[in-house]
């Protein structure tokens, strides 16, 4: 994306972006083992946070035996562009791996959107 990982990080972080990947939570500090539980029923707790880098964290959705491990990168080789990527672990089941696939890209696109349109003005 033509952002740079602070952006990048900015928006995750904020209400608007964190919507997006964790649902609404209100008060949310971003900080390792800060446990959440968001409107939308995905709870999960932070394992690592390295800002403008990288979030690793238990990441689980309501009807969900077992949490996920999901980790979040920020990845740039140039200032002024940066790389996404969500990488979900130990989940249950071949359809939830489809599920969560088809549902980071979605994340993905409306990132996208949002910067694409930031980027016209």
């Amino acid at each position: 994306m033509p952002i740079t990982p602070e952006q990048a990080w900015a928006f995750l972080t904020s209400s608007e972006g964190a919507k997006l990947w964790l649902g609404h939570v209100a008060n949310l500090t971003f900080s390792e083992g800060e446990t959440f539980t968001s409107s939308d029923g995905i709870s999960g707790q932070f394992r690592v946070v390295k800002p403008f880098r990288q979030f690793r964290l238990k990441w689980s959705m309501k009807d969900w035996e077992k949490p996920s491990t999901l980790q979040i990168r920020l990845l740039s080789d140039k200032p002024d562009q940066t790389t996404i990527s969500f990488h979900q672990e130990n989940l249950d089941h071949e359809n939830t791996r489809e599920q969560m696939k088809l549902h980071w890209e979605e994340v993905l696109n409306e990132i996208k959107q949002k910067f694409s349109m930031m980027e016209r003005g």
